[in-house]
C-alpha cells in the first residue's frame, strides 16, 4: 500500500541508478506521486523499457539519461541538462551502487577506487551538484543509500562494505553543512531486497529461507518496501528529520 504525499506532486526527483531493481521501484513510485521525474543509469535498453512500462501504466513518463556516475566531471553537466527537462531538482536520490563480490586478496589500487567510486563518490558529487540550487529554492531533501551489509560484515565485500559505511558520515557532514539553507540530507539502509539481480547471482531459495527465517518480518522485501521509506523522506512530513540513518531490513539486523 502507498501513501499520498499531497506536497511531492509536482517536485523535481532525480533518482541515480534507476532504471532497474530498488531504483525502478523508486522512479515508479514518484510518478504515481505526480513528481516529476528523471533518472540516471547506464543500462539504456532497460531504462526505456522502464519509461515505456510507466507511460503505458501511470500515462506519465519520466526522463531518462544515460549516465556512468564515476566519471564525476561528467555529473554537473548532466544534472544541469536533466534539471532543464524536470525543473530544478528538489529531491535526489542516490540510489546506484553494485555489489559485485570481491575479495581482499584481488582488490588492487584500481579495483579499491573504482568500488568506491560506483558506491560512494558519485553520491557526493550529485549532491554536491543539486545544492546551490535547492538552496535558492529554500530547500530540499538528500536521501543516500547505504547498506546492512557493512553492519553485518558480510564476506567479500571490503571496498563495497567500506564505501556504505562511508555514507554515513558523508550523511551527517552535509546534513550539518547545508541545514541551513532547509537541505534536508538522510541514509537509507536496505536489508536484503530480492530484486531480479540478487536472485539471479547471489541468492538461493535456501539463502532466501534463511534471511526471512533472521528477519522478525517473516516475508520477502521488495523493491517497494524501501521505495515507501524513500516518499516519506522526500516529503514535507519528514521535516525535522535530517542527518539520519533508517534501516529498511524487516528487523534482520
Amino acid at each position: 500500500m502507498t501513501a499520498s504525499y499531497h506536497d511531492i506532486d509536482g517536485k523535481s526527483v532525480l533518482v541515480t541508478g534507476g532504471a532497474s531493481g530498488i531504483g525502478a521501484s523508486i522512479v515508479r513510485v514518484f510518478c504515481a506521486q505526480g513528481a516529476r521525474v528523471g533518472f540516471f543509469d547506464i543500462d539504456d535498453e532497460a531504462g526505456a523499457k522502464l519509461c515505456d512500462e510507466i507511460d503505458r501504466d501511470l500515462n506519465v513518463r519520466p526522463v531518462y539519461a544515460s549516465l556512468d556516475l564515476r566519471d564525476q566531471f561528467k555529473i554537473p553537466k548532466a544534472i544541469t541538462e536533466m534539471s532543464a527537462k524536470i525543473g530544478v531538482v528538489d529531491v535526489l536520490v542516490n540510489n546506484a551502487a553494485r555489489d559485485d563480490r570481491h575479495t581482499p586478496a584481488e582488490t588492487g589500487p584500481d579495483e579499491w577506487r573504482d568500488k568506491l567510486d560506483v558506491n560512494l563518490s558519485h553520491q557526493f558529487f550529485c549532491s554536491r551538484a543539486v545544492a546551490k540550487g535547492m538552496a535558492e529554492k529554500g530547500g530540499g531533501s538528500i536521501i543516500n543509500f547505504s547498506s546492512v551489509s557493512y553492519l553485518m560484515g558480510l564476506p567479500d565485500l571490503v571496498g563495497y562494505e567500506t564505501a556504505k559505511a562511508g555514507i554515513i558520515g558523508m550523511t551527517r557532514a552535509l546534513a550539518r553543512d547545508w541545514g541551513g539553507d532547509g537541505i534536508r540530507v538522510n541514509t537509507v539502509i536496505p536489508g536484503c531486497i530480492m530484486t531480479q539481480r540478487q536472485l539471479d547471482l547471489w541468492i538461493t531459495p535456501e539463502d532466501e529461507e534463511r534471511i526471512q527465517q533472521q528477519q522478525c518480518v517473516k516475508r520477502r522485501l521488495v523493491g517497494d518496501d524501501v521505495a515507501q521509506m524513500v516518499l516519506f523522506l522526500a516529503s514535507d512530513v519528514s521535516s525535522a528529520c535530517s542527518s539520519q540513518s533508517f534501516i529498511v531490513d524487516g528487523g534482520l539486523v
